[in-house]
């Protein structure tokens, strides 16, 4: 039996690990594989529906909001209401016109909605008619008598700056119809102050008919002396008593 030399059993040795490499690996183990992880899925957003009923009204009157959500962990409702639950109704009385809004958020955001309330603005107050004009008092306050001198029936300046007050009054007022009295005073005959408050009388017709007043709303009457306005017997009251005087027809 021949003895095996060094050499070569050392390159038989070699030989046989390389196989126990290739069998098992040199004795090397295999990382074990990961589990791949499950991620949870995200938040759901929320979901929010607003409603008012009715959503036209008058100032003064309530409206209902009604609302519901999902997902929603807080909700407001603006203006005036504030914090309210996921679902519910509320009674609101705006004083005009007013858009509500609800915000809704939770974990997965945030979502609002909003609703229109349209205020009716109050109705205008009732004019009040004016009244009728108290023609009695106004003509009392604007006619002018024209006053004259003794024995005369022609118009003096203050009689005509009197008698164009008048005439401006007829003219604002040209369903008004007047009688002129021609008036003297106590001194003289009947007949002749007659006669005189007949001419003072058509002096001052003539005087408005040229200021634009139509002849058809003028009448004259003479009462001379017989319807005195004063009765005492000095200058003063017998001047009050010579005019041409206006009533209104009726």
């Amino acid at each position: 039996m021949k003895k095996v030399s060094g050499p070569l059993m050392r390159a038989g040795l070699v030989a046989v690990c390389v196989a126990a490499m290739f069998a098992v690996g040199c004795g090397r183990k295999t990382p074990p594989q990961k589990t791949p992880e499950v991620q949870a899925p995200p938040p759901a957003r929320p979901t929010v529906t607003l409603q008012a009923n009715p959503t036209s009204l008058n100032k003064g009157d309530a409206t209902t909001l009604s609302w519901s959500s999902t997902n929603a962990t807080q909700l407001s409702i603006s203006p005036e209401v504030g914090a309210v639950a996921p679902e519910g109704s509320t009674k609101v009385t705006p004083g005009d016109s007013t858009t509500y809004t609800i915000t809704a958020s939770g974990p997965g955001g945030s979502a609002d909605a909003s609703v229109r309330v349209t205020v009716a603005a109050p109705p205008p107050p009732p004019v009040k008619e004016e009244a009728a004009p108290d023609l009695a008092g106004l003509f009392l306050k604007e006619v002018r008598d024209a006053y004259f001198d003794l024995d005369k029936a022609d118009l003096r300046p203050d009689a005509r700056e009197a008698l164009t007050k008048t005439a401006d009054f007829l003219r604002n007022y040209p369903t008004i119809k007047v009688n002129i009295e021609g008036h003297c005073d106590e001194r003289g005959s009947t007949e002749y102050n007659l006669a005189l408050g007949d001419r003072r009388a058509a002096a001052v017709k003539q005087f408005l008919v040229s200021q634009g007043i139509t002849a058809d709303r003028l009448s004259t009457v003479s009462f001379g002396k017989e319807k005195p306005f004063c009765m005492e017997s000095n200058e003063s009251c017998w001047q009050q008593n010579r005019r041409g005087h206006f009533v209104m027809a009726h």
